[in-house]
């Protein structure tokens, strides 16, 4: 009786063990905009950077076999122009981003989509810029606001929260050494970076964090506005699913409003220079 006890208190003794190796940290500086959040976190940046990679690797494969990679190199150009402006911004929010390996690319799709996964590999699909006609002051919006989710690791912080909620099959297989976590993280991270719709609490901090990396790289962040307005009209009033269907459009707008002008003193000090002298 005593051993069948045992036995089965292992894999919870085990669970508990896993659990309270979870690290909470807040992955970014506050910024401007005044994020502070702990974040639990069960994978670890590496294991969410090597798996990303591979799966960012795959997608432009994938891409490339449908002549569907960089296309456009006029398009290609522009898209790149607003990331080498945006990049240097991150260490705003965080000091190793703006060394982080970054590739900037452009996939051939109707879709209105566009994402960063863990680590700084950025795509955007023809049909977002194409079909809502972007400013480059709304392509640094969308831009802005995936690269934020990274600075945050959100996808490495859903992960973990599937992790916790699958403990008693994947993650306690892999703590007993059974289970192929790795694999299973690289299958992952498309559905934990753009397939998924995000939670309110990530998608108002990547709103905010991406008006103000706007702002830092010389972009109008009250752009972020127009970009939601024309993201309604373009989904029938509703935001596409890459863009979470959480926070209401017009709370959204209030909150971007807000936010944007709280940051409008950085993007005047970035724009000074390229004002004429009077």
């Amino acid at each position: 009786m005593g051993f069948n006890w045992m036995r089965g208190m292992a894999p919870m003794i085990v669970t508990v063990a896993f659990v309270s190796a979870c690290q909470t940290v807040n992955t970014t500086h506050t910024g401007a905009v005044g994020i502070e959040r702990k974040q639990m976190m069960m994978v670890s940046s590496g294991e969410m950077d090597k798996a990303s990679s591979q799966s960012y690797q795959k997608i432009l494969q994938q891409a490339g076999q449908k002549n569907a990679l960089n296309r456009d190199k006029e398009q290609v150009a522009r898209v790149r122009a607003v990331a080498n402006r945006l990049i240097p911004t991150t260490g705003a929010f965080r000091p190793d981003a703006p060394q982080w390996r970054w590739e900037v690319n452009v996939l051939t799709s109707p879709e209105l989509n566009a994402w960063c996964m863990a680590g700084g590999k950025i795509a955007f699909y023809s049909g977002i810029i194409e079909k809502l006609q972007l400013s480059d002051d709304e392509i640094a919006a969308i831009m802005g606001h995936e690269i934020a989710h990274a600075l945050r690791e959100h996808a490495r912080e859903r992960a973990s929260q599937a992790m916790v909620t699958n403990i008693g099959v994947g993650v306690l297989g892999a703590a007993l050494g059974v289970g192929q976590m790795g694999t299973d993280l690289i299958g992952s991270v498309a559905k934990v970076t753009f397939e998924l719709p995000n939670s309110r609490e990530h998608e108002i901090e990547a709103d905010r964090i991406g008006v103000e990396l706007a702002a830092r790289g010389g972009y109008d962040p009250r752009a972020a506005i127009t970009l939601w307005q024309k993201m309604g009209k373009a989904s029938g009033g509703q935001p596409p699913q890459w863009l979470s269907t959480h926070p209401s459009s017009e709370s959204r707008q209030q909150d971007l409003a807000q936010y944007a002008a709280r940051v409008m003193p950085l993007y005047e000090q970035a724009t000074q220079h390229t004002k004429p002298v009077k």
